[in-house]
């Protein structure tokens, strides 16, 4: 894989004729005079879930061919929810590469005689979405292991390769304790969140809890009262007060119908997590510390220690487009808004940065710009990114060309299998298994894309958007077109 320069040169070189003709295929479509009336059987779900046709809005074609099977209000900005997640997703694979890794550095600042570090201990994030617990653990154990069990100095976390705008963490929908609503950083640790787990324990009356990281200064209750009441809204019976960055509570119950749950949730003071598991975690490993674990900024003269990779995009990808993970989503974004180091630096990437890289990359690949695509965030969890579906489905169509088509469908839910597209709830008929769908929702939203295989050995591209305050009602009109696409005639 060539370093980041060299593959900016060579987007800048090969891109723009092999975008093209996607862009043709995209500007080429039918006019809506061209559209199609809808099939029965979307329809009639329209009618029972008392939405109106002009809530939805349709594209689906075969894929590599540029003639619609069916088109309705195909040109019409609407909000994509999650469905945005495929142009991030998209980006990521063919700038970066399905190889890329990220890499997080460990640098010592000062002198390592007799296991004692005479100095600082600088951890260096460039935006590795996935280190979780395990990886922590694993990434300080490396350093004892290699000479360093007491720092006679700080441990200094550097974030400096994301600059984020400060924000409240549940401005998007008043859910602050969300861990979709955690912020991007360039040293994302395990998610800023800590998952809960509530094991009952009839003999005690009590549900016992545990967590499965340690912050250092965060109090938590050991037990809860159980109840025999029915296994509902069992968070809401909790009573669960979040707010305390130093002290969970509840002040309410258990049911013991529930069995064992577990409930993830964002830290309340998430600029202080870093710190708080990074100093728990060495102390617990058996390392010693004289300073403090703060946020710094990694001076020249430090010295390399190790360096520690992520997964390969790919995997971090089929993570993304799976299970609609929203950061994950945004870390990928402000990836793509680093600028190529200058002078053996890294200047950091910024909303803009990242908003202008993803923008330029999708006008590309669809052929399309403002207002039929906005582009606010990578993960899609805006009131202010657009998309038509002709956007979408003309992105779908250059990525089914593109080297790294294997690896995008892969990373799709499959229909009934995994990923989103699993919930029981949904209707696929004779979809089911036969198609690679994305799923998006917001509280007015309610979209599916991706690529499905139809009856005749055709496989086709399928992009379609709800957008109306009944969205939530909508899923069984998405499953009829689903359905409908896959039931074509054989040859």
């Amino acid at each position: 894989m060539p370093d980041r320069p060299v593959r900016h040169a060579l987007a800048r070189v090969l891109l723009p004729w092999s975008l093209s003709m996607a862009a043709a295929l995209a500007n080429a479509q039918p006019q809506a005079q061209t559209v199609v009336s809808l099939p029965p059987a979307v329809a009639q779900a329209l009618e029972r879930a008392q939405l109106p046709a002009d809530a939805l809005s349709v594209y689906i074609a075969e894929a590599g061919a540029s003639t619609p099977r069916l088109l309705h209000r195909e040109q019409v900005p609407v909000n994509p929810a999650s469905l945005m997640k495929l142009y991030t997703t998209g980006a990521g694979l063919e700038i970066l590469g399905p190889a890329y890794t990220w890499t997080t550095s460990v640098l010592t600042d000062g002198r390592v005689q007799n296991k004692v570090l005479r100095g600082d201990l600088i951890i260096q994030g460039r935006g590795d979405p996935g280190l979780v617990l395990e990886r922590v653990w694993l990434m300080l154990r490396q350093v004892q292991q290699r000479g360093i069990q007491e720092i006679r100095g700080d441990i200094v976390l550097d974030r400096s390769a994301f600059e984020v705008p400060e924000g409240d963490p549940g401005e998007f929908d008043g859910e602050p304790s969300r861990p979709y609503n955690v912020q991007p950083d360039a040293l994302m640790l395990n998610y800023k969140a800590l998952t809960l787990g509530f094991v009952p324990d009839p003999a005690r009356r009590v549900a016992r809890i545990t967590s499965d990281a340690r912050l250092a200064g965060v109090r938590l209750p050991e037990r809860v009262p159980l109840s025999g009441a029915a296994c509902g809204d069992w968070r809401g019976a909790l009573k669960a007060d979040l707010s305390n960055p130093s002290q969970i509570r509840f002040g309410g119950h258990y049911p013991a119908a529930c069995g064992e749950q577990a409930w993830p949730i964002a830290y309340a003071q998430p600029a202080s997590y870093n710190a708080r598991l990074i100093g728990s975690m060495w102390r617990e490993l058996g390392g010693r510390l004289s300073g403090h674990v703060r946020d710094g900024v990694t001076p020249p003269e430090a010295d390399r220690l190790l360096e520690f990779a992520s997964q390969p995009l790919a995997a971090v990808v089929r993570d993304i487009n799976k299970f609609s993970n929203n950061m994950m989503a945004q870390q990928l974004f402000f990836t793509l808004g680093l600028p190529p180091p200058a002078g053996g630096r890294q200047a950091a990437a910024t909303m803009e940065s990242a908003r202008e890289q993803l923008a330029a990359y999708a006008r590309r690949r669809s052929g399309c710009t403002e207002p039929e695509l906005v582009i606010d965030n990578g993960s899609g969890l805006s009131r202010n990114s657009r998309s038509s579906v002709r956007c979408m489905a003309a992105l779908l169509q250059s990525l089914w060309s593109s080297p790294v088509m294997p690896e995008f469908v892969s990373s799709l839910p499959i229909t009934g299998v995994d990923g989103t597209a699993r919930r029981s709830n949904r209707q696929w008929g004779t979809a089911l298994g036969r198609a690679h769908l994305k799923t998006g929702s917001l509280r007015d939203v309610a979209g599916i894309a991706g690529y499905v295989d139809g009856a005749s050995g055709r496989r086709y591209v399928l992009v379609a958007i709800v957008n109306h305050a009944g969205a939530q009602a909508a899923r069984p009109v998405l499953d009829a077109l689903v359905q409908w696409t896959a039931e074509d005639t054989p040859r």
